[in-house]
């Protein structure tokens, strides 16, 4: 069980209703409502009845909750692993007023808000509450790969972007994000491999949030991608926490390449949140400067020429900054290569200098390319 909310038809009345899923095989469960639990203006109601969430959702411009999302009324059931067309129920909860004092509600799955004349018109025959953005087609995962930062592992996550260079055409494609793991006694990684989306366990005792909620951390593709970005072009980056909900905010699309004052919370729809500095907000930045002291770069000494491979197969990415990094040691800087002998890597490195075709390949230009390349 779980609870929604409605407008009664007769007396536009927002009501609030027990409700469940029924899985109707179709990929997405349908929500039926059970039993009327009151009138929201004649209740105390404040019941969420929240409970953990194996799934991780996302959308152009937007992560789902900001950080962790933990509603049954927000993921319902999923019959695949993951996808890209998952089509979510509204998750409206109360959110203060208009500024003529009307009720205003937010729709915590799709961050918007909801309330107005046009929105009570737009009603379906059902009643269901719904906001502007309900048939929006999100990404998701089910059971995503959750990582525990332990002391005898070395945890690396980074966002995978498209080549920056290639002997082959290159394929535009979303950003994933990469993870490798060893075990600090072992040289030879025990995992190397990109994911659509993962989840970072949290511990409260290691205070990066002031919500007692938040136990894990969502690390997606559009949030991984604009604190890579932000770092790479040198944006003043930090984490503010909304007032009202205590769930640090996060700043997507063109938010997250302008620097501001006045942010907005996905979380709850508090759009009274103001920072001291003009910013780029992310609950990443706390978790990357949980290991500060690995957070600085070398350009390595290592040089390669690429026309010494002439008709080999390659692939050339600008390294990035990692989100997270945990070993006791620099990020190199610099350009990373793959060459292929068939179907084996004989080159799989980062240099701090490329030659192509006689030219010293440019970092920076590298990025630009592999910007380009990045359907987002």
């Amino acid at each position: 069980m779980f609870f929604s909310r409605r407008i009664n038809q007769d007396t536009q009345a927002v009501e609030v209703w027990e409700c469940e899923w029924a899985n109707l095989g179709t990929g997405m469960a349908r929500k039926e409502f059970i039993r009327k639990v009151g009138d929201e203006a004649d209740t105390e109601f404040t019941h969420e009845d929240y409970c953990a969430a194996d799934a991780v959702c996302w959308a152009p411009g937007r992560t789902i909750g900001n950080i962790a999302v933990n509603s049954e009324d927000v993921f319902g059931m999923f019959e695949g692993a993951s996808g890209d067309d998952a089509v979510l129920p509204c998750h409206i909860i109360p959110c203060g007023k208009f500024r003529n004092g009307a009720q205003r509600w937010y729709c915590k799955t799709h961050q918007l808000h909801w309330g107005t004349k046009a929105d009570y018109a737009a009603v379906p025959e059902s009643g269901e509450i719904r906001c502007g953005n309900h048939s929006m087609k999100m990404s998701y995962v089910v059971d995503p790969l959750e990582i525990e930062f332990k002391d005898f592992e070395e945890i690396g996550i980074w966002c995978s972007l498209p080549p920056a260079l290639s002997s082959e055409p290159i394929e535009q494609r979303s950003p994933r994000i990469h993870v490798h793991k060893r075990f600090a006694v072992q040289a030879r990684k025990v995992l190397d491999k990109d994911f659509a989306a993962i989840v970072c366990s949290y511990n409260q005792k290691l205070d990066l949030f002031e919500s007692p909620d938040i136990t894990k951390i969502q690390v997606t593709p559009p949030a991984a991608f604009e604190f890579v970005r932000s770092i790479e072009e040198g944006y003043e980056v930090d984490c503010i926490t909304c007032k009202k909900c205590g769930y640090p905010h996060l700043d997507l699309g063109s938010f997250a390449r302008t620097p501001h004052k006045k942010h907005f919370c996905g979380n709850c729809g508090n759009d009274s949140i103001w920072s001291s500095d003009l910013i780029v907000s992310t609950p990443l930045k706390p978790l990357h400067d949980q290991f500060s002291k690995s957070n600085t770069y070398v350009v390595p000494d290592r040089q390669l020429n690429l026309d010494d491979y002439a008709g080999k197969r390659f692939e050339l990415w600008s390294s990035t900054p990692a989100v997270v990094w945990t070993a006791d040691r620099p990020q190199e800087k610099g350009i990373h290569v793959h060459v292929y002998e068939g179907a084996r890597r004989i080159v799989d490195d980062t240099f701090g200098e490329v030659i192509y075709q006689g030219q010293l390949l440019d970092r920076g230009q590298m990025w630009k390319n592999m910007v380009a390349n990045t359907v987002y």
